[in-house]
């Protein structure tokens, strides 16, 4: 019998300066901090929409820690979930405002943003499409170009994933 996972749970990531990337994550995720440990080299944060102890946890590696180089074996991203078109639209414009936003993709059963920490992390903000307008894509992966914009027209107005 395979291990029943739900969902994840919480994400932790090594970064250089855990105060600097609790800053970004707080003020473009809305993250809370829940608790500093380690005379604050270790910091958890919460979505203030979940109910889970914490979400994201942050540890301080050192200013001169050096970065996997890209295409490197280890994490690619993370992917956050959104609970609306219009929520993803609006992460679009403060990741850019914030110069962290770095792609974009229709994936069909989802449309996502890419960008990146001030380390380097890279991490999806995704909005799930619900599941009835997911046609044959559900049972293969696409990467398609996103016009957020044609997107919003087709299901905004508060149409939740």
């Amino acid at each position: 019998m395979p291990i029943p996972v739900k969902r994840l749970n919480h994400a932790v990531l090594f970064v250089r300066d855990a105060e600097r990337a609790a800053e970004f994550y707080g003020s473009l995720f809305g993250f809370e901090v829940v608790g500093k440990e380690m005379g604050g080299q270790a910091i958890f944060m919460r979505s203030p929409l979940e109910d889970n102890h914490h979400d994201l946890g942050l540890f301080s590696v050192g200013p001169n820690a050096p970065s996997a180089p890209r295409g490197s074996v280890g994490l690619y991203h993370l992917a956050w979930e959104v609970p609306t078109i219009e929520d993803l639209a609006e992460a679009s414009r403060l990741l850019s405002e914030a110069g962290a936003l770095g792609g974009a993709s229709d994936h069909v059963v989802s449309k996502s943003l890419y960008g990146r920490d001030p380390d380097g992390n890279e991490f999806e903000i995704m909005w799930r499409v619900p599941r009835e307008a997911w046609g044959d894509a559900e049972h293969r992966g696409a990467i398609l170009p996103l016009d957020l914009d044609a997107e919003l027209k087709r299901f905004g107005s508060g149409v939740a994933g």
